[in-house]
C-alpha cells in the first residue's frame, strides 16, 4: 500500500510539472505566431493592486490569473546582484531610502516592500533568479529597465533554465544594428522586442529596420495621438513576423484608450476592444483580470 501510495505522488508530481512545461510551450508557440488570433497578456509588474509591485507574491498572483507574460523591471546592487525594482531608488516602493546601487544584496534584504497604499508589508525585494524560478514552467517574463545588464540577466536565465522565459527589450533610442550587435553578443538565442514611439516621423523606416536586422518577436509600441497614419498599417508588422504589443496602462501610452477607460468608464469598445482592432495582439495591462475576462468571453484567449 505504501509504494502505491509513493507511485500516485510520483504520477501527481510528474503531471503537474507536465502541465506547467506545456504552459510555457504553449505561450512561446503563440509569441511565435505572430498572425496569431490567440491575445498574449502581459501583466504590468505582476498583480500589483493586490500586492507590492515587483514581488514574488504579484508574480505569483498574475499568474494564477492566467496571464501569459509578467513584467518586471531590474535594477542591479552595488555587489553586482540584480533585482526588481522599477525605480533606481527605493525611497518608494520600500521602507528605506536611497539608490538601489548603493546597496548590497544582503542590506536590501533586511527591508520590506511597501503595497500601493504606501504600508510597509512583509514582503521582500526579489532577485531576478528568485523571480525566475517563481515564474520558470508557468509564465514568460519580459524584462524591462535591463538593457544595460543584459549579460548578468542572460547569466542568470542560463543558470535557472529560463532562458526561453524571456522577452528582452531595448530603449526608444537604440538602433537596430545596436540591438542586434548586443544581442549577438549573447551565447545563446533570447527574444528581444523592439521599442518604438508612433509619433515619431521615423517610425516607419525604424520598424522596417529592426525586422530586416534583428527579427524582433515582438514591437512594443506606444502613441500619444490615436490619429498618427501608421496605426492603419500594423498588420504589416504581424506579416513580417512579428508581433504587435501595446499598453494599455495610461493614456499617454496609447491615444487615450487605456485600461481606466475600460474599468472605471466601463467603455471597453473605446478601450482594450480598440487596441485590438489596430492590430495588437498583445496588451500590457494594470487590469489584468477583468483583461483575461473579456478576452476569454470572446474566444481570444485560450
Amino acid at each position: 500500500m505504501k509504494h502505491l501510495f509513493i507511485i500516485l505522488v510520483l504520477c501527481i508530481v510528474t503531471f503537474q510539472l507536465h502541465a506547467q512545461t506545456n504552459r510555457v510551450d504553449s505561450i512561446i508557440a503563440n509569441l511565435e505566431d505572430a498572425n496569431g488570433k490567440n491575445v498574449l497578456v502581459a501583466a504590468h509588474r505582476g498583480d500589483w493592486r493586490n500586492y507590492p509591485e515587483n514581488s514574488i507574491a504579484a508574480i505569483n498572483s498574475a499568474i494564477a490569473m492566467g496571464a501569459d507574460i509578467i513584467e518586471i523591471d531590474i535594477q542591479q546592487t552595488k555587489d553586482g546582484q540584480l533585482v526588481l525594482m522599477h525605480d533606481e531608488t527605493i525611497s518608494r516602493t520600500t521602507n528605506g531610502k536611497g539608490m538601489v546601487k548603493d546597496y548590497t544584496l544582503d542590506s536590501l534584504k533586511k527591508l520590506f516592500l511597501k503595497n500601493g497604499l504606501d504600508r510597509v508589508t512583509p514582503h521582500k525585494i526579489p532577485t531576478l533568479e528568485e523571480a525566475m524560478l517563481a515564474a520558470k514552467g508557468k509564465a514568460m517574463v519580459n524584462l524591462d529597465k535591463c538593457y544595460a545588464y543584459m549579460n548578468e540577466a542572460y547569466d542568470v536565465l542560463d543558470k535557472t533554465g529560463t532562458v526561453n522565459h524571456a522577452i528582452f527589450k531595448g530603449y526608444y533610442h537604440i538602433a537596430a544594428a545596436k540591438a542586434k550587435e548586443d544581442c549577438n553578443l549573447l551565447p545563446g538565442k533570447i527574444f528581444y522586442m523592439a521599442m518604438v514611439k508612433l509619433d515619431n516621423d521615423s517610425a516607419a523606416v525604424i520598424i522596417g529596420n529592426f525586422q530586416q536586422q534583428i527579427k524582433p518577436v515582438a514591437f512594443e509600441l506606444s502613441f500619444k495621438q490615436d490619429t498618427v497614419q501608421i496605426l492603419h498599417t500594423l498588420d504589416k508588422i504581424k506579416q513580417r513576423g512579428s508581433r504587435v504589443w501595446m499598453n494599455a496602462l495610461w493614456a499617454s501610452l496609447n491615444g487615450g484608450h487605456d485600461d481606466d477607460k475600460a474599468v472605471d468608464e466601463n467603455n471597453i469598445a473605446d478601450s482594450w476592444q480598440w487596441l485590438l482592432d489596430h492590430g495588437a495582439n498583445i496588451i500590457q495591462t494594470d487590469r489584468p483580470r477583468e483583461l483575461l475576462d473579456y478576452l476569454r468571453k470572446n474566444k481570444l484567449h485560450q
